[in-house]
């Protein structure tokens, strides 16, 4: 019979980031190959869209049900299990011989992912108690993050263009696999006997919410937005979210204390959370379209491209600590959604000179601001809930991160398409009228960043006309994409800086659901 060796606290801990680390480069690394992707399968920018959407609708809705999970079976099984849905879910994806089966690997994946993420957060709070340890072994874990998420671009880049996009998965085996050695030896079986129940009706409305809502959001430009299948998706996810919200008004124990939403300041906090999500972190995923299909890089090259906004993300948490001891934390955190706001202003003039150089300085704004959010977002929500709430406050703050992503994903990548391809009518209309009837497929590919795909459309004559005007409404698109995301992040500052000046609720007010 085997005996694991006593476990080290500081092994544990680098098991544990590491874990999440592999789930932050995973979430990352695919944004730059997605234009391979698109001409390797022949898929539209509807079907690329699910690639990351899939994999984030399914990691979002199954975070909280993933958190009582690890806390009733343990938290070293529920690991153990996710890296193996994980690693066989890239098997998947690198095989994939069609977008749609592309599409459901990384779905699956993402049910793997939850079950990481949740699992690995209570370990590390299971193992550490004292409060610096526990700073420390946190500021650890950030550091990992950081750097993978810094480095995500560069390497998913490096993967397609020496090896081939499938790589980027496949490579998940051997490291999984090492995982899951380390797991079992390293990370020491816990349990919460007073956790929550599992909450399935909650859950599925939630998931089928986001399903219903990102389904309407993406397919609206495939079958149109009058078509009534978008509206009875759309108003369909509104209607479960609201049975969501009844539903756990009924629980004596809820997945999400609605008590919460009561105090300004918890509003405050994580509508900061998803401003930063939906207007920062996103961009991680949709600038490299603009990289590749606007300014024709190769893969590496974008990742590299990339650069600006990973260093400055990465540095900036630095400089927020020091100003966190000067200011308040709703001054920081407007203060970070207003650089967000300015990154993405300037970013979307920045496109339209078709230069690297001004767009490179505008996600360096844009980044900075990311970097004095992703700290600070997740440390005010936890003010502001009592100590025994705190693992639900953590998987409502990361559900609404996920959440924020995937819906944000869906309004960006139909106002990309609609207005990249209205731009391209227009044009085709005054230039080459017999060509309209091409727009959508046209635009479509082009988006996804498939112009030989674009171009096969037409006849060999009529591609010198029409391939620069598919490029310029591609980027005349993405300007109005990162106008909006710039808009946005402004009434977030101007949102989260009025409703943090509310002082902290009063704790014990707060617990009174959890009793």
């Amino acid at each position: 019979m085997l005996v694991k060796p006593r476990v080290s606290p500081r092994l544990t801990l680098l098991t544990a980031s590491g874990v999440c680390s592999l789930i932050v480069l995973d979430t990352n690394i695919v944004a730059v190959t997605l234009p391979t992707i698109a001409r390797d399968l022949g898929a539209n920018f509807a079907d690329i869209e699910w690639v990351v959407s899939a994999y984030m609708l399914a990691f979002a809705a199954l975070l909280l049900p993933a958190g009582s999970i690890a806390d009733r079976f343990g938290r070293q099984k529920t690991l153990l299990w996710g890296l193996g849905i994980f690693i066989l879910a890239s098997i998947g994806c690198g095989a994939a011989p069609s977008a749609l089966v592309l599409d459901i690997a990384r779905a699956i994946k993402g049910v793997g992912a939850a079950l990481l993420l949740t699992s690995a957060l209570a370990s590390i709070g299971h193992t550490f108690h004292d409060e610096v340890e526990r700073a420390k072994a946190w500021a650890f874990w950030g550091a990992c993050m950081g750097v993978a998420m810094t480095a995500a671009p560069t390497l998913g880049g490096l993967i397609t263009e020496t090896i081939g996009w499938r790589w980027i998965f496949y490579l998940n085996l051997p490291v999984g696999a090492f995982l899951m050695v380390m797991v079992w030896r390293a990370v020491p079986e816990s349990r919460d006997p007073q956790s929550a129940r599992l909450d399935p009706w909650g859950s599925l409305a939630f998931s089928a919410s986001l399903l219903c809502l990102i389904w309407g959001l993406i397919e609206a430009n495939r079958i149109g937005w009058s078509n009534p299948l978008t509206y009875a998706r759309l108003i369909g996810g509104a209607l479960l979210m609201g049975a969501f919200v009844l539903i756990e008004r009924m629980q004596q124990r809820p997945m999400v204390d609605l008590q919460l939403l009561r105090h300004p300041r918890f509003i405050g906090a994580l509508l900061g959370m998803f401003a930063y999500a939906g207007c920062a972190q996103v961009m991680m995923t949709l600038l490299p379209f603009y990289l590749q299909n606007g300014l024709g890089l190769s893969a590496i090259s974008s990742g590299l491209g990339m650069l600006p906004f990973a260093a400055t993300m990465l540095i900036f948490p630095k400089v927020g600590a020091r100003l966190a001891t000067k200011f308040t934390p709703g001054t920081l955190m407007a203060t970070g959604l207003a650089l967000v706001a300015s990154g993405n202003l300037l970013s979307a003039l920045a496109v339209s000179s078709a230069s690297y150089l001004p767009f490179a300085l505008a996600i360096a704004v844009t980044g900075a601001g990311a970097g004095l959010l992703n700290g600070d977002t997740q440390k005010n929500i936890m003010a502001c809930v009592p100590r025994e709430r705190t693992g639900m406050a953590s998987g409502m703050s990361t559900t609404m991160r996920f959440s924020a992503i995937v819906l944000a994903i869906g309004v960006y990548g139909a106002l990309l398409t609609s207005h990249s391809s209205q731009v391209l009518q227009a044009e085709l209309t005054n230039q080459g009228p017999q060509w309209l009837e091409h727009t959508q497929g046209i635009s479509s590919r082009v988006v996804a960043g498939d112009m030989p795909a674009a171009m096969s459309l037409l006849p060999e004559a009529a591609r010198t006309l029409v391939e620069p005007l598919a490029r310029q409404a591609f980027i005349s698109g993405f300007s109005l994409l990162l106008l909006v995301a710039g808009l946005l992040a402004g009434l977030g500052a101007l949102a989260v800086g009025t409703l943090m000046r509310h002082p902290i609720p009063v704790q014990s007010g707060l617990s009174l659901s959890a009793k």
